[in-house]
């Protein structure tokens, strides 16, 4: 068994509190810094894998590069989630009607979707489906950095709240370039390991 740690994508173009960045935004110098200061990572990570938009891809591009380990997969399951193209590139005083009223009902109705985005259910079956899929992974390649978005990494460290965790993660956001530790293995007496508790 391996170890799994999440890491939050480095500061990105346009960034400010609240904004919905666009897909396509690439790391800025800063972000950039912020990934060199991150290392080094913690001992035994022999893989990498990152959601393929840009900022988190270069991202972990930037680690491989910078510590010589593979990156092992690019999966849709790591994106961030899929707001509405309506607020994209919008920060919350500038929402629409449609979004505000959404966000008001979405925990009450959480498999509502607001026009083309993701419901707060589809993002916890994704983040459900994204967990399997890391200690899939780690278990071919060993333990993992996982670079990712603030909401997927916080509904993934969240997801026994269902798709309430969506509010928690909004809430207690990654700094850039943050490390957490979703799944420790430990070797206990018998010799057989475990996640740590």
């Amino acid at each position: 068994m391996a170890d799994i740690w999440l890491m939050r994508h480095g500061a990105y173009e346009g960034h400010r509190p609240g904004y919905h960045a666009p897909p396509e935004v690439t790391l800025t110098q800063e972000g950039r810094d912020q990934v060199r200061r991150s290392l080094p990572l913690p001992d035994g990570i022999a893989a990498i894998v990152t959601s393929p938009i840009p900022r988190a891809r270069q991202t972990a591009t930037l680690i491989a590069q910078l510590t010589g380990l593979p990156i092992v997969a690019t999966s849709t399951l790591l994106s961030e989630w899929k707001a509405p193209s309506m607020v994209l590139g919008r920060t919350a005083e500038t929402y629409p009607p449609a979004y505000r009223a959404w966000r008001t009902r979405r925990l009450a109705n959480p498999s509502l979707r607001c026009e083309d985005g993701e419901s707060l259910t589809d993002l916890h079956t994704r983040a459900g489906h994204c967990a399997a899929f890391l200690r899939n992974t780690a278990g071919i390649h060993g333990s993992l950095l996982a670079v990712s978005h603030t909401l997927l990494l916080g509904v993934v460290t969240h997801i026994r709240e269902g798709p309430a965790a969506f509010t928690t993660a909004a809430k207690t956001p990654w700094q850039f370039a943050e490390r957490r530790l979703l799944i420790a293995h430990r070797p206990v007496a018998s010799g057989l390991e475990r996640p740590a508790q």
